[in-house]
């Protein structure tokens, strides 16, 4: 039976706690093959006044936000053409593939790039997956699209994977791979 001891600084909210102890939890369990309710995650809190760092006393640094939930806000942007807001949300070096490009580094390249393809896409999510990856969080988007092409025709049940990079709380990096060029009236 697994037991984890981690210490932090008094200060997080307890949702970075919750998603702590799961991050931890889920960590042990790529390793042991323990159930759940065998892993036993304890955070022990410290006061910040009580904790220096080469003689200097130290705040906790903010928690990062929650990866998964910073990709389905960004994919909800761009559904919704809020391209200042998804641009908040795309880091230094950003870089996109999607089937049959090349890197694209601006939301502009991406809008010119899909004009022609389709007038628009929505997604129906059947998984969102994150974890950790040296250094940055990876989180797997899946399901399908539905939308309309050029011409006005509908369509829908085209599968997709998204794959995004997050680091220090920003997405980095995105690549694409949806069917639609399969079923795309030529």
């Amino acid at each position: 039976m697994p037991i984890v001891e981690a210490h932090v600084l008094e200060g997080y909210a307890p949702e970075a706690k919750r998603r702590l102890v799961a991050a931890l939890t889920d960590a042990v369990r790529f390793v042991v093959p323990a159930p759940d309710e065998a892993i036993t995650v304890m955070l022990h809190e410290h006061a910040a006044a009580n904790y220096a760092r080469g003689g200097v006393t130290r705040s906790p640094a903010p928690a990062l936000p929650d990866p998964a939930e910073l990709v389905l806000a960004y994919l909800r942007a761009m559904e919704a053409r809020d391209l200042a807001t998804a641009q908040g949300m795309l880091g230094d070096g950003f870089a996109m593939v999607f089937p049959g490009t090349g890197p694209m580094t601006t939301l502009a390249e991406l809008v010119a790039w899909a004009k022609d393809r389709y007038r628009f896409v929505t997604k129906t999510y059947e998984a969102v997956e994150a974890f950790p990856a040296g250094g940055a969080a990876v989180v797997y988007t899946r399901g399908t699209l539905a939308g309309e092409w050029p011409d006005g025709t509908a369509f829908s049940g085209i599968r997709f994977i998204d794959r995004f990079e997050v680091t220090g709380g920003l997405i980095t990096r995105q690549d694409v791979w949806n069917d639609l060029g399969e079923v795309r009236p030529r």
